[in-house]
């Protein structure tokens, strides 16, 4: 880009940006794509959210980033003749959503809000709204584009055909696996105990004897100790059942009794409720698993290993009767998913390593001994693990690999499809651009030309 140019934009971000900081917004007109408007605030605030994740990014990104609004606003045109509809609840959602993000990496504090972004959170929702509106349209339409687009087994033939030999993916060995997962149970005793202590906290709050910030500190048994219970801003739907059914019955202050979920025992405060989001304290108490727990899960997990080898009892069926509901496997009937590719092929690296291990010396069609793992949470379960196949290493093949190529196939298909239809829109759509930005050569077909005035009387 032309330095003078560079120059040029670069005092438009110092200015933009001080104008924001005076809250005096000095905004220009930069562009015309069908019935929208582009304005240099739209290019400063891209550039300035690409140059945050990426510092090293250069000011003649900023052409391209400019190419890319008018892709989005193409998009955003498009939606608009197909009539394609944006409720006001989807927008106030992803606002809540996008605030509520920004407040928990505050820790919750709206002082610290206001002092970064010099408004308060109204007035930031506010500057939001129509570009959220926008990013819905235009996620939409592109979605509706191509999820249109189907692939047929020739074309999945051709695509493949039309890979150099040479350049043929060579696949590592890979597996796939199927799982049965359960939980130690808390016995009775353990969770009398826990609530017993629960109540012991809840009685000394209500008292006055210490405050919930105080007991949370002390005795909860996650995270929000460090904040004294305080959970931040969240909307409805961000917790478990149990907790959110009584967290949203709660008057402003009000301390709940005591509330049990998967996680443990809570009591829940109410510190503000604002529409469908709110700003709660709980202390967790989690009841002990005993060494006899987790022995009589893994007992249990492994009589259900031998009804399956003894034909009994199904794979698939025993995952509906016994497995835990919580993990994904459950839903696929056992089948585990690779987290790295999100298919259901695993190379032997991607592997948890003890069933890595563990499948090593089995056929497929076997199942292992229960095996114990620590989920996200850090706590203990039990699986049993079925060998579902096995492939030595090879070049990717139509006869082996039909699935995966035909998914690399759709989706080159699809970024096709998109890519022309793009090219085809800005054919047929009016685009204007500011002659300022007359340096950035993949935008020298729209630039406006600049007006001369000739000099009076002459």
């Amino acid at each position: 880009m032309n330095k003078m140019i560079i120059a040029g934009l670069l005092m438009m971000i110092s200015v933009f940006s001080q104008a924001q900081q005076s809250a005096q917004v000095i905004d220009k007109v930069i562009g015309k794509i069908g019935g929208e408007y582009l304005l240099y605030s739209d290019l400063i605030n891209g550039y300035r959210y690409q140059k945050e994740r990426m510092p090293e990014l250069e000011e003649e990104a900023m052409c391209g980033i400019m190419e890319q609004l008018i892709s989005q606003k193409i998009l955003i045109d498009q939606a608009k003749l197909d009539s394609i509809e944006v409720s006001a609840d989807e927008v106030e959602s992803q606002l809540d959503y996008r605030i509520e993000n920004i407040l928990r990496a505050m820790g919750g504090d709206e002082n610290r809000f206001l002092d970064y972004y010099g408004k308060s959170i109204g007035e930031v929702k506010d500057d939001m709204r129509l570009d959220m509106r926008q990013n819905i349209l235009a996620q939409r339409i592109q979605g509706k584009l191509i999820n249109e687009v189907t692939i047929t087994p020739k074309e999945v033939v051709e695509f493949y055909e039309q890979i150099p030999q040479d350049s043929v993916p060579f696949l590592s060995s890979e597996v796939e696996i199927s799982e049965i997962v359960l939980r130690p149970q808390v016995n009775d005793e353990e969770s009398q105990k826990a609530q017993g202590k629960l109540k012991e906290i809840r009685e000394k709050i209500v008292s006055g004897e210490e405050t919930f910030e105080e007991m949370a500190s002390k005795h909860s048994a996650d995270g929000s100790r460090e904040t004294g219970g305080d959970l931040g801003w969240a909307k409805r739907g961000s917790y478990v059942p149990e907790f959110e059914a009584v967290a949203y019955t709660l008057d402003q202050g009000e301390l709940s009794e005591i509330v049990e979920t998967d996680f443990g025992f809570h009591i829940i405060k109410l510190k503000e409720r604002r529409g469908n989001s709110i700003n709660v304290q709980h202390i967790l108490i989690r009841p002990t698993i005993t060494g006899a727990d987790n022995e009589l899960a893994k007992n249990k997990l492994d009589s259900i290993r031998g009804l399956i080898a003894t034909d009994s009892l199904s794979f698939e069926y025993a995952v509906k009767l016994f497995s835990d509901k919580d993990v994904p496997s459950y839903n696929n009937g056992g089948r585990m998913q690779n987290p790295k590719t999100g298919d259901i092929y695993f190379e032997t690296a991607d592997l948890p390593p003890d069933i890595y291990f563990e499948i090593e010396e089995i056929e497929v069609g076997d199942i292992t001994e229960p095996l114990e793992y620590y989920d996200q949470r850090n706590e203990l379960q039990y699986r049993i693990v079925r060998l579902e196949s096995r492939t030595k290493p090879h070049r990717a093949s139509l006869e082996t690999d039909y699935s995966r190529i035909q998914r690399f196939a759709k989706e080159s298909k699809k970024n096709q499809y998109y890519n022309n239809w793009m090219v085809e829109k800005m054919g047929q759509t009016f685009i204007e651009i500011d002659s300022d930005l007359g340096s950035c050569q993949n935008l020298t077909q729209w630039i406006k030309e600049p007006t001369v005035v000739e000099p009076a009387g002459k």
